[in-house]
């Protein structure tokens, strides 16, 4: 650990271990010790023909939008392992995170919101207010929120889901972790999701639940927030979308304490 703004500071990342290795970086060259325990593993979906379907007739669609990096990831690999993308299909990303993704998949004309990563910033863009009698398809996991079709639709569109992967809970170990929070090694955790923050309760038990409500808890959005405070964790810190801004708010905050 070098000096820094987290010098000193064991930092829990809960991310899928594909995607965590760039915040790691980030707490790394602040000073900080990450601690990768992945909350929740990528896995292929229970029904791959209808994605493999859908990807076999993107010519119908107006607008792909993909609501994630993993979503980026996982269906790009499964568009580019049988075809070429449409030369007319324009793409979209609900945040930064999603868009940067794209962008390194070789895509250069994405439709993204600045600021807040969500689908009301997705939904509120001048590109998805025209959409009416249009086709679009929506590259996600399996399962997760209905906000975003339902506006679609409700404006005149045509939605489909490619629903490109599948979120489990790992079945991993947590021994070494709550061993290392027992004696004082852990000074705050990431959590990127609500679904990631319920695993990360159940992995740990009701002993690492005592431990996770009495550290400081960073999430992007004020969604997770709540989702938090329903389960008491005293110390929660919505930071926005963005490994930087997650990297500052834990900085400033310790700098407060």
């Amino acid at each position: 650990m070098s000096a820094g703004p987290l010098s000193g500071r064991g930092i829990v990342i809960t991310r899928p271990r594909e995607h965590a290795a760039a915040l790691a970086g980030r707490v790394r060259a602040a000073g900080g010790d990450p601690i990768l325990f992945p909350t929740i593993e990528i896995v292929p979906p229970d029904d791959t023909g209808t994605v493999s379907g859908i990807i076999g007739r993107l010519e119908e669609f107006h607008l792909a939008i993909f609501v994630s990096p993993t979503a980026a990831s996982r269906g790009c690999g499964m568009v580019s392992a049988t075809r070429t993308w449409p030369a007319n299909l324009r793409v979209a990303a609900v945040g930064e995170g999603t868009a940067r993704a794209l962008h390194e998949r070789g895509f250069r004309d994405v439709i993204s919101p600045s600021g807040e990563a969500d689908s009301e910033a997705m939904a509120g863009l001048p590109e998805l207010q025209g959409l009416g009698g249009r086709s679009v398809v929506i590259f996600r996991g399996q399962g997760g929120r209905e906000w975003l079709r339902s506006e679609l639709e409700r404006r005149g569109a045509r939605v489909e889901y490619a629903e490109c992967y599948r979120r489990a809970r790992p079945d991993a170990h947590a021994g070494a972790l709550l061993a290392r929070w027992q004696t004082g090694g852990v000074d705050a955790v990431s959590i990127a999701s609500s679904e990631g923050l319920a695993n990360f309760f159940a992995m740990l038990g009701p002993t690492g639940g005592r431990y996770i409500r009495a550290t400081p808890m960073f999430v992007p959005h004020t969604r997770i927030e709540l989702a938090a405070r329903k389960l008491d964790v005293r110390e929660v810190v919505v930071t926005g979308g963005g490994d930087d801004r997650t990297v500052a708010e834990m900085a400033a905050f310790f700098a407060r304490v």
